[in-house]
């Protein structure tokens, strides 16, 4: 056996449907892969959602698999490890308060200026992630259904995520999930969370692994590919599952 030392993933679509619990075959392999390597997840998604999307779903594994596993919300802005039944702090790179009113204020009046304000909505628009300020045009708990609809060309994000940049070109501002925008400090985005992965564990890039759904041109994975980090990508977490099936025995 070989492969890589570590293998990454996106988190909704990859793992899970949008904002959904992981399902169960993906849980299981996520705990087999952790026996024999090291398991880091990298999203735009904030903490709560690593933990009740991933982690509290997990089926029951020893504290040396659980600390296999590397938590990075907001594209790696934040850095967690499971420790036993807690999620530990390495690091979290806060957003300041002006730079967060800033972006809410600009998110928010773009939004309207551009007809993107919607009046039916599930959850917040606008999330303050401490290092991360996330529009989300139909809020946080959207129907997968609406949210698939909403914007199926990107083209929506695109006007968006262009028009606050122009006003906010000290932050970045990024298409984020299928109806998100995410705002961050400059220069941040996955290929940014892998990098400082690397750091901390000291495995290359080259000895790693990234699965995720939005590879293309564009898509809020593709700055991973283009890091240099081998990329396989996949359509759902069912491809997922046919995928760790081949690639599980094969590693550590």
């Amino acid at each position: 056996m070989s492969g890589p030392r570590l293998v990454a993933f996106d988190l909704d679509d990859t793992l899970a449907p949008s904002k959904c619990p992981i399902p169960e075959p993906i849980g299981a392999l996520l705990v087999r892969l952790a026996e024999r390597v090291e398991v880091a997840i990298i999203s735009g998604g904030q903490l709560e959602q690593f933990r009740t999307q991933v982690v509290e779903q997990l089926p029951p594994a020893g504290e040396e698999v659980l600390a296999r596993f590397h938590l990075l919300p907001t594209c790696g802005t934040q850095y967690y490890r499971v420790r036993g039944t807690e999620i530990v702090t390495v690091y979290a790179h806060e957003l300041t308060a002006d730079e967060r009113d800033r972006a809410t204020q600009a998110l928010r009046e773009e939004a309207q200026r551009l007809g993107l304000w919607q009046t039916q909505t599930w959850g917040d628009v606008i999330e303050d992630r401490g290092s991360q300020i996330t529009f989300s045009a139909l809020g946080q708990r959207a129907p997968i259904e609406a949210k698939a609809a909403w914007d199926p060309d990107g083209s929506k994000k695109a006007a968006l995520a262009e028009a606050v940049g122009a006003r906010l070109p000290d932050l970045e501002v990024r298409s984020g999930g299928t109806t998100s925008v995410d705002i961050t400090h400059r220069g941040i985005d996955k290929a940014y969370g892998m990098q400082r992965l690397a750091e901390a564990t000291g495995i290359a890039l080259d000895e790693m692994l990234f699965i995720g759904d939005r590879l293309d041109p564009g898509g809020n994975d593709r700055p991973v590919l283009e890091l240099g980090v081998p990329c396989h990508a996949v359509d759902g977490w069912q491809d997922t599952v046919a995928y760790l099936e081949a690639l599980v025995p094969t590693v550590g």
